[in-house]
Parts: C-alpha cells; structure tokens; sequence
C-alpha cells in the first residue's frame, strides 16, 4: 500500500461518529470575496465514501427510493450520456439492404467478365518447301494461285503446274511454245475447276483442269503481255502491259464487253471485290483506281470511280477486306513501301504504313483481323499485322529472294509463298479456325412428323 492510502487510513480512524464538520475560518482580515478551497484540507477518501458506500446497508437498500427519483436518474444518464455500458461496444447488425432493381433484369454476360482468348502461336518457320525452277523474278506478273478445290496452280517459265494440297500429287496443265512464252498470269474460275493463263503474246487462253484440256483462246484483248487476271462469275477481267482493263464474258464468241482506260503503263494488279461490283486496279504508273460494275459501258470507254495518287511507286498488292465490304489494302513497290488503307465508297485514305521495303503481295485473314503482306530487299520476309493497330505480330523469314506472290488456301489456315530463290513454302500463318458451337435444338413442333392429320 502506497503512502497517500496509509494517511487516508488514519484520519478516518481518528474521525468520531455524529460529529459536524466544520471548516476552520481564519480571522476575518485575511478573508477575501473569492473563496479559493485548500486541498490539503479536503478528505476525498471520506467524501466518496460517502457518496457510494455511507447509505448503503440493510438499513438502506436501493429500493427505498421512489420510484419517481428513479426515473429521473436514468433519464438523466441517458441525457448526459451516464450509461457507460455501452462504450467501445458492438452494435446490433445493421438491417439488410433492399436492392431496388432486381438481378434477374440484369444480363449474365454483364456480371461475367468473358475470358481472355488463348494467344496463338505462329510457327516462324515454313511447314513444307518445293522447289520452283524456272520461276520468272519478275515483279508485275501473278503466277501464283490458289482454287477453291484445293489444288494450287503455278507457273514455271512456260509451263503450268498444279499441286494437289489434299494428296501432294503434282501434274503439268499446259505447256506454251517458246514464241508465245512466257506465262506471264494465272487465276482459278470460282468454281475451281476452271483456270485462266494469260501469255507473253498478249493472248488469253480458258482450260478445264479436270478434264485437261483447253476450252478456248481470248485474242485481241490486248497488244502486249496480260500481266493480271481476276474472275467475277462468268466475267473475266484482264490488264495488260498496254494499261488496259477488259471485262470478257467467256460465255460468249464475242467475249469483250467493256473496257476501262484509265492506267497509263502496265496495269499490275487486279481485284474484284466479293460483291462483285467494285474492281480495284494498281499500275506502274503509281496509280490506283476503283472502278463500279454499275457504271461500265460497252460503248464507250468506263469512267472510273476513284482515283488514287498516293502511291510512288508501282502498285500490284491489292486485298478486299472479308470483314469490310468497302475496305481496301493496297501495297507500293520499293520506291513508296507502304501499305494503305482505302474507304473505296468515298475514295478516302484511312491509313498509311511504311513497311520499310518492297511490298510485293497482301492477303487477309479469313478468321482473325489480320493482315498478311511479302516483302523484298532486304529481308525478304512475311510480315503478319494485327489490323487496324497495324502492330507486327510476326515476320517470317526463310526465303532468300523478294517474295513475289502468295496465295491462300480455300479453308484460310495455310499460305503459299513464291518468290525469286525459286522456291515455294508452305505457312501455316493463320492458324486453325475455330469450331462453331452447333445450334442449340428447339422444341420440336407437335405432329412434326406426320405429314398431316385426318
């Protein structure tokens, strides 16, 4: 026990029962108005017993209070915030909030973030390579194209070769004489049996591939060498060195039935687009051009609808978009090395990327939106764009000469490339579609399967 409570102690012991306190008064001189209390004269030891302890006991229990002074107590506590119980104390839980709107108007796909597609690996190297003797290194000819049957169709100087991608086998469809020589374009009819070859003599001859055999010659087309060929149904368009674009129906003897001028040199690309009413054309003239099937004329030489100047260099890749029916990619040779963007409804350029080389052919994805686009000097590479970030997802090399053509199989996955070292590789660049889910089954109607009820 600590000093203060030995003192306490005994002054209490020294206190006598019934006795009045008194403060001891000084003499009157020494008082003054404002009285001041002298702590060392106050026994507050004694003074909290008797507050507390002093009236307790049998004789006075706490129930002797009325019950009016009780009430008036705990009323006051709770005013002046008495009740200490409560201090530093958990709460009731509070009551559950009604949500206004239910769940159920709201869609799962909103609360449910959807996951993250896998990447795709893109093997950097080519999955098969054939050789290509005697491929011409020439940048405005198209010797290279892939049918819908699946069967790849190659020019070799003056032959014409077809690989069978389902089994590998290889045939030989034609072969020129030296004066009318070389190949110069190839392209498959939309039903993959059909295939046009254009020559050096400025003759374009039709053949049946199944049947090996030559179904007729289209003469007078043009006064030099047919560099491009593109079908649109029975319609094949053909440019040439004389910078003439001729729609032939080979459906007819008379097979010329409309001709656009527009090309001052050699006209080098060629591309219909899958509506078949808008055929873009690149030329060595740094010119692209689109034309509308609508406005050709079979009397009068077809005006075009948009002419492009942006190019500065030679322009012979061309690619539709599959996803965006008026979208279109062009590429420029080595002097301009950009790939662009065009808005053919308004002829506006929507972007333009400088690849750093030759750009020699383009190709579009048929799954993914992506660009595929083969290049020259000096790394002779494929380079695949995401579109329209235009961020390089990968470049493929292995070729050594600039890759003068690509062509795409019919399911999208593979990509056939041709190029100067005269070798012919096989990527699969584009990767595997994927399987759609089948349709979910509906109830089937009552009696489906009877064919009526009597």
């Amino acid at each position: 026990m600590d000093a203060g409570s030995v003192n306490s102690s005994n002054k209490i012991q020294s206190r006598s029962p019934l006795q009045e306190r008194f403060l001891h008064r000084k003499p009157s001189g020494e008082n003054l108005d404002r009285f001041i209390p002298n702590r060392s004269a106050m026994d507050f030891d004694y003074a909290h017993f008797m507050l507390t302890e002093g009236r307790k006991g049998k004789e006075n229990p706490a129930a002797t209070s009325s019950p009016s002074r009780v009430a008036y107590q705990k009323q006051l506590a709770e005013a002046f915030n008495m009740n200490r119980t409560r201090i530093l104390a958990f709460k009731n839980k509070p009551p559950t909030i009604v949500d206004p709107i239910p769940k159920e108007f709201f869609s799962s796909s909103v609360n449910q973030s959807k996951p993250a597609k896998p990447r795709r690996h893109i093997p950097q190297s080519s999955e098969r390579t054939l050789d290509a003797p005697e491929l011409v290194d020439d940048f405005y000819l198209n010797l290279l194209d892939w049918g819908s049957a699946n069967v790849l169709a190659i020019a070799l100087s003056n032959t014409v070769y077809l690989w069978d991608a389902s089994n590998g086998s290889t045939s030989e469809l034609v072969t020129i004489d030296e004066e009318d020589g070389p190949v110069t374009s190839v392209n498959w009819a939309p039903d993959g049996r059909h295939i046009a070859v254009g020559l050096n003599n400025s003759d374009v001859q039709i053949w049946d591939s199944t049947a090996n055999r030559q179904l007729r010659t289209l003469k007078g087309c043009h006064r030099s060498r047919v560099d491009a060929l593109a079908w649109n149904n029975h319609i094949l368009t053909t440019g040439g060195m004389d910078g003439k674009i001729i729609n032939n129906d080979v459906r007819v003897r008379d097979h010329i039935v409309e001709t656009y001028r527009g090309h001052q040199q050699e006209v080098c690309g060629l591309k219909w687009s899958a509506s078949g009413q808008q055929l873009a054309s690149g030329g060595n003239d740094n010119l692209l051009f689109i034309w509308d099937r609508s406005m050709a004329s079979s009397n009068a030489p077809t005006q075009w609808l948009h002419r492009m100047e942006d190019h500065t260099a030679a322009v012979k890749a061309l690619a539709w978009c599959p996803f965006q029916s008026n979208l279109l990619a062009s590429g420029g040779g080595g002097g301009d090395r950009c790939i662009k963007f065009w808005n053919t409804h308004t002829g506006a350029c929507l972007n333009s990327v400088d690849t750093g080389s030759q750009v020699c052919s383009l190709l579009w994805s048929k799954h993914e939106r992506e660009l595929l686009s083969s290049h020259g000097f000096t790394q002779n590479q494929l380079t695949l764009w995401k579109y329209p970030s235009m961020v390089k997802m990968a470049e493929l090399t292995g070729h050594t000469s600039r890759v003068l053509f690509m062509a795409q199989s019919p399911d999208g996955c593979t990509v056939a490339s041709a190029a100067g070292d005269e070798t012919l590789r096989f990527w699969n660049v584009f990767g595997t579609p994927e399987v759609a889910k089948p349709a979910a089954k509906s109830n089937p109607e009552p009696f489906a399967h009877l064919s009526r009820i009597r």
